[in-house]
């Protein structure tokens, strides 16, 4: 009889996932004549590597006082859990969209379960290093009692301070913030998917280094310049006028390539009749001067005419001479009706290729102003300081994902891309799923720059933190484009999650009141959290998605809950005495069986709601001789 197995606080279910463990049996699988009593020989390792071990002392990358201990905190894996928040969602039950209020580093380690290798595309737009915009702190002794302390959560809290240039720390610090998170964040994506991060001038060169480094620089997809100022800087010390930021794209695996933009078919047309069907012209200019193409310098002459159209000095001819040829005698060039003009080539759409051109690596025609313009639009005041806007990630959303995607951005801010989401979701009438991570980060009225912003949370009794103006902005924006887009019935809800110290109590004794710790912690969950609390940290740990439909079913007069169709089962009801015992597994197991899970289905209990050893005897007895061998408590 297998019987019931106790999920205590260190057990591997009650954590995120063990990057280090994941990666020691991969190699294990790879190498396993390099393991000897489950330790790797690195001797061995290298001589069957060869070539490819560097050992070389100077070693080519970027480096920096805390690089090591970041990729050990990345691989740490995280005791905190996600406490659903139904009343601040909108269409809990039915919405696949999520919005977790939390610090991004242990969310994404409490993701890596559910969400490993399923996120389509990660856009991200972190703090740019400015020397005021820096949120993050960089104790990770106890990240999440950390976290608890910066966000006003337990007593003790205390102000996030800025990464300012006088720290000595400028660049390092911003790093070691960012490094872990971007490999974290590698785990989530899914084979064909890309990550793309917003910066400036101040840490590109470095976010590139760390971005070749954790995806391979073989993996590097472009460097996108975005013309985000509108008019020229008249504060601009050096007399430039900065007006560029730049997007970074890296695919998760090599061969990922975006799908161009499509054909503007509104400028083909058959105005002639021509029985080759629709056409448009374009220019025949070549991109070579006289010393770097002769062959393409050549005068064209009209054969009805005798009119003669010289060659542009700096750019010659697209074509060769033997094939311009071919074009005027299959009559598809066209001559202007003054000397003025140049001849231009007459293209058919049948001849069109490509059903998609080149998406552009300088975007332009979308600026910082327009997000500025839709923030005004749907609160009616400036609230954030230049917001992205959002057809400059809708566009990117596009060139990426198709429906029923996710996209993931874990410094949500404003909420764009949410907002782009459901845009581009309405303009294509299809599904993609987004996930939004924002840090509580405190509004402080008394802040120039942040007074509009916090008098807003005033105005509507919200508490002042910048991840209450990320979800009144999903909620504003969801109701303007369903307004605007009547026919199209889409996703408009989100769940709303935040981060906290797991559900499942920690031993931590009192040496001097031994007695008394024994007391408090002979319940093994921590008091005041709601049974819902436990159910979804349940669904984190062991690797189900936050959106899965969770059916609740009385049995016995026990509340019991099916979670993904059956394959988890969970009941956290106190009373379960050797009388309620056999009705309620026996109910279980019928609806087990009408619910026919396609997976192995697993089934928990709260160890403090069973009675007596007899009574948890019988559970497993009974659940066990009806073909559910995995049975748990907590």
């Amino acid at each position: 009889m297998t019987g019931i197995k106790k999920l205590n606080w260190d057990a591997p279910e009650t954590k995120s996932a063990d990057l280090v463990a994941a990666n020691l049996e991969t190699l294990k699988v790879l190498f396993p004549e390099a393991f000897g009593e489950g330790q790797i020989d690195f001797d061995v390792l290298k001589e069957l590597l060869g070539s490819s071990v560097d050992r070389r002392d100077e070693k080519f990358g970027l480096n920096w006082h805390g690089k090591r201990r970041a990729r050990q905190i990345a691989l740490t894996p995280s005791t905190g859990t996600l406490l659903p928040c139904l009343e601040e969602s909108v269409d809990w039950d039915t919405t696949q969209n999520l919005m977790i209020e939390g610090d991004n580093l242990e969310v994404l380690k409490l993701l890596q379960k559910s969400f490993s290798g399923k996120v389509k595309l990660i856009y991200i737009d972190p703090p740019y290093n400015t020397g005021k915009d820096f949120v993050y702190p960089d104790n990770y002794s106890d990240n999440i009692k950390n976290y608890l302390e910066l966000t006003g959560q337990v007593e003790g809290g205390r102000r996030i301070s800025s990464n300012t240039e006088a720290s000595g720390r400028f660049h390092t610090d911003w790093l070691n913030m960012m490094y872990p998170r971007l490999k974290v964040a590698r785990n989530l994506l899914h084979p064909d998917g890309v990550i793309l991060v917003s910066c400036d001038d101040g840490e590109v060169a470095n976010l590139r280094l760390i971005l070749n480094e954790i995806y391979g620089e073989e993996n590097f997809v472009a460097q996108f310049v975005w013309k985000a100022r509108q008019f020229t800087d008249a504060r601009a010390n050096t007399n430039i006028s900065t007006d560029h930021e730049y997007i970074l794209a890296y695919a998760r695996d090599d061969g990922f390539s975006l799908k161009g933009v499509g054909r503007d078919e509104s400028k083909f047309a058959n105005p002639d009749n021509d029985p080759r069907g629709d056409w448009m012209s374009r220019s025949m200019l070549g991109l070579a001067t006289r010393d770097q193409r002769p062959n393409l310098h050549y005068d064209i002459v009209e054969p009805s005419t005798g009119r003669v159209f010289p060659p542009n000095a700096s750019t010659g001819w697209r074509y060769s001479r033997e094939r311009m040829a071919e074009l005027i005698s299959a009559g598809k060039v066209l001559f202007p009706k003054n000397d003025q003009g140049r001849p231009r080539e007459k293209k058919f759409r049948s001849e069109m290729r490509a059903e998609f051109i080149a998406f552009r690596s300088v975007i332009d025609g979308i600026h910082t102003a327009d997000g500025t313009q839709e923030i005004r639009s749907l609160f009616d005041v400036d609230l954030f300081a230049f917001p992205k806007p959002t057809e400059l990630i809708a566009s990117l959303i596009e060139q990426v994902t198709a429906d029923g995607d996710i996209v993931l951005d874990f410094f949500a801010g404003s909420g764009t891309t949410g907002h782009a989401v459901l845009k581009q979701n309405a303009a294509e009438s299809v599904k993609r799923r987004y996930m939004l991570v924002q840090l509580p980060e405190p509004l402080d009225p008394s802040n120039r720059e942040q007074k509009v912003a916090a008098d807003f949370c005033d105005k509507l009794k919200l508490p002042r933190k910048i991840s209450e103006l990320t979800k009144e902005r999903l909620r504003r924006s969801a109701k303007r484009i369903d307004e605007e887009n009547p026919l199209f019935k889409g996703d408009s809800g989100f769940r709303v999650f935040k981060l906290a110290s797991s559900n499942i109590r920690a031993w931590e004794p009192d040496p001097d009141d031994i007695e008394n710790s024994l007391l408090k912690n002979t319940e093994h969950l921590v008091q005041g959290r709601a049974e819902e609390d436990v159910l979804y940290e349940l669904l984190l740990k062991l690797g189900l998605d936050l959106c899965v439909p969770i059916e609740t079913r009385s049995i016995a007069g026990k509340a019991v809950h099916s979670i993904g169709g059956g394959v988890l089962i969970v009941c956290l009801a106190d009373g379960l005495t050797k009388e309620v015992i056999e009705p309620l597994s026996a109910g279980i197991v019928a609806w087990h069986a009408e619910l026919a899970p396609a997976a192995d289905t697993r089934v928990v209990f709260k160890d403090s709601g069973i009675t007596d050893d007899i009574a948890k005897t019988n559970m497993a007895a009974i659940l066990n001789q009806n073909g559910i061998s995995d049975v748990r408590s907590l």
